[in-house]
């Protein structure tokens, strides 16, 4: 598109759209943006590839590597993920999950993948198709222009220099920085949800065998719950997500408390107990937060600049992409058909509310002792198996027909809530007395 349409340009550079983040949401924003013919310039802070946590796919974004072109390479770099499987001190099995056995059964596997590779492929996919990518770029300032002309960014680089872009539309994928949700005080915790999270990776961690060995393990504990992810180099992505309350009781340094947190669950114990730990252990607290607003006139926030919710079922990656790809619609029509431009954000708007909605049911109620019950026990009754194992896979924005049975497994949860009424009522207080905090305990900061 050219900048014909755009009014004098009073900074440095000019371009249709500004994409603030180059991780997954950014990445594919600029890509589709790009194709579609807008001059697309895409602002990340750091140099790929860079680490960040978020290591396991969902079948839901195999379809959208395929539109993108990078399947192929995403298969290179990971690690075959056919299902996942629960384990819990309270029951006497583990249960084991396949995506085959989902509703939809077209989307059988997911990938883990260091997320330094993926994201690197993701933004070097959307310089190759045109979108004009400056790394070690930090965006300090923006200000929207009078009536509705977009607006103008001011971004620092690495070596102190300062430049300016005057752009028509502004996405902020900036993830969990929430730059535009900081910026217009929209960014709020979650109330309904508080966790922290601690993680690391091993080498030489006990695997699954054969056709598992690629398996997302989720083990319940005490205080929450850990994930087990393997990489296709030999290392294992190992986290905890726990109440805020035993995290405030840490008196010891990160590194050994979350290494006493893991002999706490003696089913992840005896697989690492042959590992190393190869990495520093991160940190993060006030897990789950989300924006009064997914959109503006002229802007769109993406992705984590959204929302964040728990990772317990790696939708991060999913909702991102997805974010990014209605949203790439959304702002071409702003662009090319002003007067389409409500509705376009209206329905942007919705897809975006969507699919933390759907996850976050679930989410609210992972640690709570009958939904423990109803993972490592499940039924097929009126297939709710099969739409949760959809749910599971990410499929919450086909046309699969999964909500039916969606709402008689909620049932069978308040059901059987109501049947065991003082365990319920005690796992309500606990979680009433966990999101209230909002702080991290000191050492340990948000991202």
């Amino acid at each position: 598109m050219s900048h014909d349409s755009m009014p004098p340009c009073p900074a440095e550079h000019c371009c249709d759209v500004l994409v603030i983040g180059g991780g997954p949401a950014g990445s594919t924003a600029a890509t589709l943006l790009a194709e579609k013919g807008h001059q697309v310039t895409l602002l990340e802070k750091a140099h790929h590839p860079r680490f960040h946590i978020g290591e396991s796919l969902l079948p839901a974004n195999l379809p959208l590597f395929e539109k993108l072109g990078v399947h192929a390479e995403v298969a290179a770099i990971g690690m075959q993920k056919w299902g996942a499987e629960f384990i819990s001190p309270w029951h006497a099995h583990q249960q084991t999950f396949e995506f085959a056995d989902a509703w939809d059964k077209s989307m059988p596997s997911a990938y883990q993948v260091r997320r330094s590779e993926f994201d690197e492929i993701l933004i070097r996919n959307a310089a190759r198709k045109g979108a004009n990518v400056i790394e070690g770029c930090r965006v300090r300032d923006a200000e929207f222009l009078p009536n509705d002309a977009g607006a103008i960014v001011r971004a620092e680089h690495d070596d102190g220099r300062s430049e300016t872009w005057q752009c028509r539309f502004l996405i902020d994928a900036s993830g969990r920085d929430t730059f535009l949700g900081n910026r217009f005080k929209a960014k709020q915790r979650n109330p309904k949800h508080n966790s922290a999270a601690l993680y690391g990776h091993f080498k030489g961690a006990r695997r699954n065998a054969g056709k598992q060995e690629g398996h997302i393990s989720i083990f319940w504990f005490e205080h929450g719950w850990f994930w087990f992810i393997p990489l296709a180099d030999g290392a294992t992505s190992v986290g905890a997500v726990i109440w805020p309350s035993h995290l405030k009781t840490r008196q010891t340094p990160v590194r050994d408390f979350f290494l006493e947190l893991i002999a706490t669950c003696p089913a992840l114990a005896a697989r690492l107990k042959d590992a190393e730990l190869v990495s520093e252990v991160e940190a993060t607290g006030n897990f789950s937060y989300s924006c009064d607003r997914s959109h503006g006139a002229r802007y769109l926030l993406l992705g984590d600049a959204y929302a964040f919710i728990d990772p317990v079922f790696s939708s991060g990656v999913m909702l991102a992409m997805k974010s990014a790809f209605e949203g790439a619609e959304a702002v071409d029509t702003c662009l090319r058909q002003p007067e389409k431009a409500a509705r376009a954000l209206r329905q942007f708007d919705r897809m975006m509310k969507h699919g933390p909605k759907q996850f976050s049911w679930f989410i609210y109620r992972v640690t709570n002792p009958t939904m423990r019950d109803l993972f490592m026990s499940p039924s097929n009754v009126y297939r709710v198996q099969e739409a949760l194992l959809s749910v599971l896979a990410g499929d919450i924005f086909g046309k699969t027909p999964i909500w039916r049975s969606l709402r008689v497994l909620k049932a069978i949860y308040y059901i059987a809530s109501v049947a065991n009424l003082k365990r319920t009522f005690m796992a309500w207080k606990r979680r009433r007395t966990n999101i209230r905090y909002v702080k991290a305990p000191e050492g340990i900061g948000s991202e």
